[in-house]
């Protein structure tokens, strides 16, 4: 894989991830909050099961030994009494259990078995065989009250009475499951306990999350994330403005400074650049003061040069000195005209490329139909213009000059624009490519027109803008232009 498909590759997985500073920090704090409340909550619900099995063991538990109470009472009393006991029981109403002595164990669907019912089906087995004897035939079970079946008619639980069952097997309306108890007594009689199960230890199964919990989780997400949305913003809005500042960075010095405030961080940074700034401003200032003098200190003694060349009466030494003069003149102008082109202080603004290209190729149509050709499109991009069409006017030149025709071909994304420029001309040697930005470095020695500065020039713009700028040899040959600007 090519260094640029893995590039893109990881620019594809991290797709996902904010790039923006409120984005990623709120990201973060909800992964960092739903990691605490999802351990937090599996240990609260682990502890919460905990204790609810421990609760349901000992209310059964509590129940066995009121069953097995009630057993030994029956056992005790004679037979033609027990069912006039029970009778009794039955017309008084709210009695833990619902009692019935019959002559056969009664049969009924059973709830599924559950971890939770496996255990309290053993802890009431195990009491009533500590109470009443390890050596007792008995039956314990769990049943849901609408399969419930009570008596030797086996009659559903809502054919009886009101005051027969309805405080020891309803519980409305949470419907809860009954524990129904069949020990027997003597041959052919089982004693028939049932009871609901109480509050609140009212169910055999495993629940889940409670929905305090999930309402809990929302009701957080829902305060927080407003709040530290607000406060982020209000902490990156300097840094916004820094990231503004430094990309146009405005040197006149009209500009006020950028506001110091925020977080003792960001106004550190803030106070920084606006020293930067100043330092700028001053360098800028001196040098464009020094250029100033040298221009004007060059053009006196050239401006007395010329006069004096004028009095020479030799035609011969007077055309060679006029010849040195002009070109002594015409170095220094264009040495001054790199160091302005290639300045920084101007600010940055969105540009029409292409119509800036396009224009350069309809002012060669005099020179010949075709000399320079654009190809593709591309949308404005934010630079400083004067230095870019200089730029984009030295490659140019530079094809045309050496090369005869210019074909510009234009590439844009949203990452990068890419100006290509290639040419017909002859190519340049190996060793000739890596001195060719040098000033003042001419592949041509005996060429008398331009200085060497286009491409340096060219390139110290393409720089500036955060871009680089590459030649090559074209296969088939001439040399080929690569100019990258980036678009952040």
């Amino acid at each position: 894989m090519s260094l640029n498909n893995r590039g893109e590759s990881a620019g594809s997985g991290r797709r996902w991830f904010p790039s923006s500073l409120l984005g990623r920090v709120l990201l973060l704090t909800l992964l960092a909050m739903a990691s605490a409340q999802i351990i937090s909550s599996v240990a609260w619900i682990a502890t919460f099961r905990a204790q609810q099995v421990q609760g349901l063991v000992a209310t059964t538990r509590n129940l066995a030994q009121s069953a097995a109470a009630t057993a030994q009472f029956f056992n005790s009393l004679p037979l033609e009494y027990r069912h006039i006991v029970l009778d009794q029981l039955r017309d008084m109403g709210g009695t833990r259990f619902f009692v019935s002595l019959n002559d056969r164990r009664i049969n009924m669907t059973p709830l599924p078995d559950t971890e939770r019912k496996r255990l309290v089906t053993e802890e009431v087995e195990s009491v009533l065989r500590r109470r009443l004897g390890n050596r007792i035939n008995l039956h314990v079970d769990f049943v849901d009250p609408a399969n419930l079946r009570i008596l030797n008619s086996e009659m559903p639980l809502d054919a009886l009475p009101q005051s027969w069952a309805h405080y020891a097997l309803t519980l409305e309306p949470l419907n809860p499951p009954v524990l129904v108890t069949q020990v027997e007594v003597t041959e052919d009689e089982w004693l028939y306990l049932a009871a609901a199960l109480p509050a609140p230890y009212v169910s055999l199964e495993d629940e889940g999350i409670p929905g305090q919990q999930i309402l809990f989780l929302v009701v957080m997400i829902a305060i927080l994330f407003p709040v530290l949305a607000w406060l982020i913003r209000q902490q990156t809005r300097p840094l916004r403005r820094l990231a503004r500042a430094a990309r146009d960075l405005p040197l006149e010095d009209n500009q006020p400074p950028l506001v110091e405030k925020g977080s003792a961080e960001i106004v550190a940074v803030t106070r920084s650049f606006n020293t930067m700034r100043r330092r700028l401003q001053s360098y800028i200032s001196d040098r464009n003061q020094l250029f100033r003098a040298i221009s004007h200190d060059l053009k006196t003694p050239i401006t007395r040069l010329r006069l004096r060349v004028d009095l020479i009466e030799d035609d011969a030494m007077r055309e060679r000195l006029e010849a040195d003069l002009r070109e002594l003149e015409l170095l220094a102008k264009n040495a001054l005209q790199s160091i302005k082109d290639s300045d920084i202080h101007e600010n940055a603004e969105p540009v029409d490329v292409e119509r800036m290209l396009r224009g350069m190729a309809e002012a060669y149509q005099g020179d010949g139909p075709g000399q320079v050709t654009v190809q593709g499109h591309c949308r404005a991009y934010r630079g400083k213009p004067l230095a870019l069409k200089r730029c984009f006017g030295n490659l140019v030149d530079n094809a045309v000059k050496y090369g005869n025709r210019a074909l510009v071909r234009i590439e844009d994304s949203d990452g990068e624009l890419r100006i290509h420029v290639e040419d017909e001309g002859p190519g340049v040697s190996e060793d000739q490519l890596a001195r060719i930005f040098e000033p003042y470095y001419r592949l041509d020695k005996n060429q008398h027109q331009g200085f060497g500065l286009g491409l340096g020039i060219a390139r110290n713009i393409a720089q500036s803008h955060g871009g680089e700028l590459e030649i090559s040899n074209r296969p088939t040959g001439g040399l080929h232009v690569t100019l990258t600007l980036p678009r952040h």
